[in-house]
């Protein structure tokens, strides 16, 4: 009876010891969580998969929903990296560091060109900013109007939490109004598949999505050439809508955090980008930033703690 008490003591002890193993280890592969941005959503998550795989071990999980619903995750402390497809505010800087008391990180991880889709049987394929501005804030309602057929403009647009809305309304619309007209709808594959079943609209999202419709070529004015969207274009600026997407983190990236940051950073991570379709960063900004993060103290990173 003895013996058996001393078994169970001794069986009772080892599971107390494996469950404080299994929650280190639990800690140690604690999730990475990524939120925001439904232009990135696509290229977060394929980061996510080749990271996952070259590192085992590892946990990443990515959603969209939107650069405001990632900035306000990251405010809240429910996520680790924001994925935006426009700078946070100073505003949203301001509350990430009353409620976390951390400065925010910001990390310019891709480039892309913001286009404006029509649909293949559209015979328009080209536009001024001017002329884009005025069909989506209503003083352009017909296509004829734009070299097109006598059909009136469908318009359809990104949800108002969406920081590709907020890049267009900003830069395009010169913050003007949308017109009541404009369809909105939540994420850029929703615009792409709702623009090709309709021969008269017209759209505008991410150029990775741009499949089964037509990216138009855009002017900067009526005497500038019209520049198509392509990776040559965005990465020399001579389109006129292009644009950094980003990750936003509260405080300095330590531990595994860190080492997902500067993977993406990296030449293999930057590959991913083409992959997806968008384009990589120019060699000046990833070696900018490698530069900043070789500069981090090592003793300051410590003291950080992660995320």
């Amino acid at each position: 009876m003895k013996e058996l008490r001393a078994m169970l003591g001794a069986l009772s002890a080892s599971l107390v010891l494996l469950g404080g193993a299994g929650h280190s280890l639990r800690a140690q592969a604690r999730n990475i969580t990524v939120k925001g941005s439904d232009t990135l959503v696509i290229l977060g998550q394929r980061w996510a998969e080749v990271y996952m795989s070259k590192n085992p071990g590892s946990a990443i999980q990515v959603t969209g929903g939107g650069s405001g619903t990632g900035i306000a995750a990251l405010i809240n402390g429910t996520c680790d990296i924001a994925e935006s497809s426009r700078p946070m505010k100073e505003a949203e800087k301001a509350q990430v560091k009353q409620k976390r008391g951390k400065e925010v990180v910001e990390v310019p991880v891709a480039l892309d060109g913001l286009a404006v889709y029509v649909n293949d049987k559209n015979p328009v394929s080209e536009l001024t900013i001017e002329q884009i501005r005025k069909i989506y804030t209503g003083a352009i309602k017909n296509w004829k109007d734009v070299g097109g057929r006598d059909e009136r403009i469908i318009l359809y647009s990104r949800e108002n939490n969406s920081g590709t809305y907020v890049y267009f309304k900003e830069h395009v619309l010169e913050n003007a109004d949308y017109y009541p007209t404009a369809q909105t709808l939540p994420g850029t594959a929703a615009v792409i598949n709702a623009v090709a079943r309709d021969p008269r609209s017209i759209g505008y999202g991410g150029i990775a999505y741009g499949k089964g419709i037509k990216p138009l070529r855009v002017k900067k004015d009526a005497d500038s050439p019209a520049i198509e969207p392509s990776m040559e274009n965005v990465v020399t600026g001579a389109y006129p809508i292009s644009r950094f997407l980003y990750w936003y983190l509260a405080g300095q990236p330590t531990g595994g955090l860190k080492k997902l940051v500067d993977w993406v950073m990296s030449k293999e991570g930057q590959a991913v980008v083409e992959n997806v379709g968008y384009y990589p960063l120019p060699e000046n900004v990833t070696a900018k930033y490698a530069g900043a993060s070789a500069k981090e103290p090592k003793a300051k990173s410590r003291k950080s703690g992660g995320m």
